[in-house]
């Protein structure tokens, strides 16, 4: 693995060595059209700025929200060769906004990997019903780490901006799906909601899984808002971007990454990342 040395620029984290994972949850808030060249959303300004991030940081596993297809290629060059991708659109057609898991393949073995909808016919792609207008959708991924040979299973979504039962329904869903899963298990995404909301707290219920923040020996940052919105960060604000774990896992660090450049944002939230090991 590539030493935090040989990178340019100073980042949060960065590469790092077995048996430790690097995970990042990251909206990368996807391309909006229309929008003027000066405007804090024009994606051909954030582009760059969002593969500056990510090759300075190579996490091992990144769960992406709001891409686009034709943003999947700023992603994958920025963590350079050696990462792919699993994960499809939300929509029936497999087309619209997707919640991809990014890995790093020289690190680990896909081992197999599904996509449900966040409704009462997860199997039926592009479902809703729960509240939500558009369709949510959870991506579950289990990897093999090549170094350890432990196994681990990575979940990654981002819930609805608008509905309460929605966002109620699909956390209590993805709860579920942990509470069935063998071994150790990460969740990563973005659930527009804040930590002292009710979806947190079903998620976190009965101890089957827990906040990543909450769990970390050492954090690198302050508390900040994860949705600055392209502001200046601020404490007290709601942390709407979350990694959590179950009890196969171990959190080494964790912090929430406010870089820019120039003043520049890459992204209106913020990465949420966390070194962990796997008991």
């Amino acid at each position: 693995m590539t030493e935090r040395t040989t990178l340019a620029e100073k980042p949060l984290i960065g590469p790092v060595e077995p048996p430790q994972l690097h995970i990042m949850t990251y909206n990368i808030r996807r391309r909006v059209a229309h929008v003027n060249p000066w405007s804090h959303d024009f994606w051909g300004r954030r582009e760059p700025l969002v593969r500056r991030l990510l090759a300075a940081e190579q996490p091992t596993i990144l769960g992406v929200q709001e891409a686009l297809p034709d943003q999947m290629p700023a992603i994958l060059e920025g963590l350079g060769e050696g990462y792919s991708s699993i994960g499809r659109g939300r929509n029936a057609d497999g087309g619209g906004e997707q919640c991809p898991i990014v890995y790093d393949a020289r690190r680990l073995e896909l081992l197999e990997w599904d996509q449900d909808a966040l409704s009462n016919t997860p199997d039926t792609p592009g479902s809703n019903g729960w509240g939500n207008l558009i369709p949510r959708i959870v991506v579950t991924a289990r990897f093999r780490d090549r170094e350890t040979d432990k196994k681990l299973t990575v979940l990654n979504t981002h819930l609805d901006h608008m509905s309460r039962k929605s966002r109620q329904r699909s956390a209590e869903a993805i709860r579920s799906l942990v509470a069935q899963t063998e071994g150790a298990v990460v969740v990563t995404g973005d659930f527009n909601t804040g930590a002292a909301s009710q979806p947190y707290e079903a998620m976190t219920s009965g101890e089957v899984l827990a906040d990543a923040w909450d769990e970390a020996k050492e954090r690198l940052t302050e508390l900040w808002g994860t949705f600055p919105h392209y502001r200046a960060p601020k404490q007290g604000r709601k942390r709407i971007d979350w990694v959590m774990v179950n009890s196969g896992v171990t959190v080494v660090e964790t912090g929430i990454n406010t870089t820019r450049y120039n003043g520049a944002w890459p992204s209106d939230h913020t990465p949420v990342q966390a070194i962990i090991t796997v008991d």
